[in-house]
């Protein structure tokens, strides 16, 4: 499985929603605390961009020195339609600067020097050291899993609901009739989880690991083949 490190990597790198909260800070539209941009640089700060003129630019050019608390809160909302869309959260608290130069006109680059980091995701709660962000990398299918999963739900629906038959005791049936709709909800370089829903609302997930970790879109190519094949074994 990917580590916490891992996962919290590939949430701060990735396009989820996310929001930068500074105690004592109120603005009056909640979009003016969401960066346009965020970046990890080598130590494992964060880089992110906003309006020159916005509140959060305001608070971090008039702190002294790095005095300036504050907390990026990340949400990860799965790509298709399917019961409990939120896959998890991440969150990185640190000391906030200003860092001029480094973003175009009319905008403001800030710096959160990550002090503690935490996700709570479908692997559960982890508590993250500032080190092993640093040293974590993204997942390398992260750019694409959104694409790749809403392509597997609306283009492989018949074959994803195939993968019931590699549940053993939890499939009741065989049958294409009474097999639970399959949704594809999360992709790594390690596996795919799939959200299986029984009648109404009622869902599990069940977790497919690779053979071995893919490294690209081709190796997940050929990953999702072998899958489907024992499957349909």
């Amino acid at each position: 499985m990917p580590s916490a490190a891992e996962r919290t990597r590939t949430l701060v790198q990735s396009t989820c929603s996310a929001v930068l909260l500074v105690p004592g800070l109120s603005v009056i539209h909640p979009d003016q605390l969401m960066p346009d941009s965020r970046s990890v640089g080598p130590e494992g700060d964060l880089f992110l961009g906003f309006p020159a003129q916005s509140p959060v630019v305001r608070a971090a050019t008039r702190a002294q020195g790095d005095e300036l608390t504050a907390v990026l809160e990340i949400t990860d909302v799965a790509p298709v339609s399917v019961p409990h869309r939120i896959r998890g959260r991440a969150r990185i608290a640190g000391w906030l600067t200003a860092v001029p130069g480094l973003a175009q006109p009319g905008r403001m680059m800030l710096r959160l020097e990550t002090g503690e980091a935490s996700v709570d995701d479908l692997w559960g709660f982890e508590e993250v050291e500032p080190e092993d962000f640093r040293d974590a990398v993204a997942d390398p299918l992260a750019d694409h899993e959104a694409e790749l999963l809403q392509h597997l739900h609306s283009a492989h629906g018949d074959r994803m609901a195939t993968l019931s038959a590699l549940l053993g005791d939890r499939a009741e049936c065989g049958c294409a009739e009474q097999r639970p709709a399959a949704v594809p909800v999360a992709l790594d370089r390690f596996g795919l989880r799939v959200r299986f829903i029984e009648g109404g609302s009622a869902c599990f997930d069940a977790r497919f690991e690779f053979p071995d970790p893919v490294r690209d879109v081709t190796g997940l190519r050929r990953a999702m083949h072998t899958l489907f094949e024992a499957a349909s074994c």
